[in-house]
């Protein structure tokens, strides 16, 4: 890993390179694809509707869309045409790729590609697994234990602040972004720290703004200046962090080794660090969100989390250990069942690098196939009175009867989230300490609007109460 990795140097099954064999796909028209079930070919104007009610009004969009279509359907957007596969079979054979049919890079590339290019999503295969392998050392439990105390830390003095009143969307993004100065960087809080926040804030905006060009004025342009901003500090801090024995996400992958023993470069340090960074804070900003909201609903679970925190308060004091975090069963559950309704990640990109079929259809190599866990998370043939939060759903049992891939918040396959045990951690944590010092309460027929792409989040940024016990 001593020099920049090309995607082309990469032998695929048949020996050729990566970009000798899918390089020069073709994109599929919609006449192409018109085979399948589709709405018709959309004038300029649908498309551009199509695009408002994809970013404004997603999830019914998606609904209307498959209850008239079915689980194939054509997509058509001022983005391009694609199609889209729902189910819990869909799930499967997109996430474990076992005939390696769908490139997760070129899936995402559209969407990442000027704001955090080389990421590992946006890697497949072996360049994948090597990357993904070398990066495991920094979610290993060593250093994971040390995250917990800074977390904990963090958590702690960031909710002593809180009013009881606030609005709290941007109140835990700020919390995660506060965290992940300690733990990802290794600074402290302070205006270095508030200076990358807004940068990451403006690159994840970017990455779903309509103007795909960094125009001035636009909103892809400050994401772009932002990925400078960024990439320009990992750039200075590298060299530094070389051989140190500091246990923050940065130094742990500065000194990652491949399986010869090779350190990254440097510029694979700064794509993993800004992909890390962008995955890891705006999905637990969701999550979290989704989940107090849904406590504040629903007082019995809300109940139930506090007395399991409330127990083992009681049993390890107030400092939790790394070694009790598989004891949050109830807490754990109300997390999943909040990412059901709303997953952090509602749809996965791909691109079929050749000829494949699903549900009597053949779609051809060069097509770009989303898979929708929103949709799934919400089919009623799967979950019973679907649109309840029920967080019951999550027991040991209940997911023994379930399709495996019908729940996949955090993807699956080869492309698993890195960072899963990172966000139940964070979440656990969190809710440690809110249920020890406040309650969640929200108005009588309270229910916000959610926005949905890139990243769920309440419209009215969740006004709540949280007055103190």
């Amino acid at each position: 890993m001593n020099a920049p990795v090309d995607q082309g140097e990469f032998r695929t099954d048949d020996g050729s390179t990566y970009k000798e064999r899918f390089g020069r796909l073709r994109t599929p028209s919609f006449e192409d694809l018109s085979h399948l079930p589709n709405p018709g070919k959309p004038s300029f104007l649908e498309k551009l509707n199509s695009t408002r009610r994809f970013l404004f009004d997603t999830l019914a969009l998606q609904q209307e869309r498959r209850d008239r279509m079915g689980n194939v359907y054509v997509n058509v957007n001022l983005g391009g045409v694609g199609v889209n596969l729902i189910g819990p079979e869909a799930n499967e054979m997109v996430l474990m790729n076992r005939d390696k049919i769908f490139s997760s890079e070129q899936g995402w590339m559209p969407v990442l590609e000027k704001l955090f290019p080389h990421g590992l999503m946006l890697m497949d295969f072996e360049q994948h697994r090597t990357h993904r392998k070398a990066l495991q050392v920094a979610f290993k439990p060593g250093p994971m234990q040390n995250y917990l105390g800074q977390l904990q830390e963090g958590i702690k003095r960031r909710l002593a602040e809180w009013p009881e009143k606030l609005k709290l969307y941007p109140a835990v993004k700020q919390l995660t972004l506060d965290l992940a100065a300690p733990s990802f960087l290794g600074i402290p809080w302070g205006p270095e720290a508030d200076r990358i926040n807004t940068a990451f804030v403006d690159m994840v905006q970017a990455s779903v703004a309509p103007i795909r060009k960094p125009l001035p004025f636009t909103q892809m342009r400050k994401g772009v200046k932002g990925r400078a901003y960024i990439s320009e500090y990992f750039a200075s801090e590298i060299p530094k962090r070389r051989g140190s024995d500091r246990e923050d996400i940065f130094t742990q992958v500065v000194n990652a080794e491949d399986d010869d023993g090779q350190l990254l470069t440097d510029q694979e340090i700064i794509d993993h660090m800004n992909f890390l960074m962008m995955a890891a804070h705006d999905t637990i900003t969701s999550s979290l969100s989704s989940t107090i909201f849904y406590l504040g609903k629903t007082p019995e679970w809300q109940d139930r989390v506090r007395e399991e925190c409330a127990a083992i308060r009681a049993d390890v004091g107030d400092t939790l250990p790394y070694d009790r975090l598989n004891d949050f069963d109830v807490t754990e559950m109300a997390f999943k069942e909040a990412m059901r309704l709303w997953p952090p990640v509602p749809f996965l990109p791909r691109r079929a690098l050749k000829d494949f079929s699903y549900g009597n259809y053949t779609i051809p190599a060069g097509t770009g196939v989303s898979i929708i866990p929103m949709l799934v998370h919400r089919d009623p043939e799967i979950w019973d009175d679907p649109e309840r939060y029920d967080p019951s759903r999550h027991t040991r049992e209940e997911e023994k009867k379930r399709h495996k891939h019908a729940f996949v918040p955090f993807g699956g396959g080869a492309h698993m989230c890195l960072g899963l045990h990172f966000a139940y951690m964070q979440a656990k944590t969190f809710f440690f300490e809110l249920m020890d010092k406040r309650k969640i309460e929200y108005p009588e027929g309270y229910e916000p609007k959610w926005q949905m792409v890139p990243i769920p989040r309440p419209r009215d940024n969740l006004p709540t109460r949280l007055p103190r016990l």
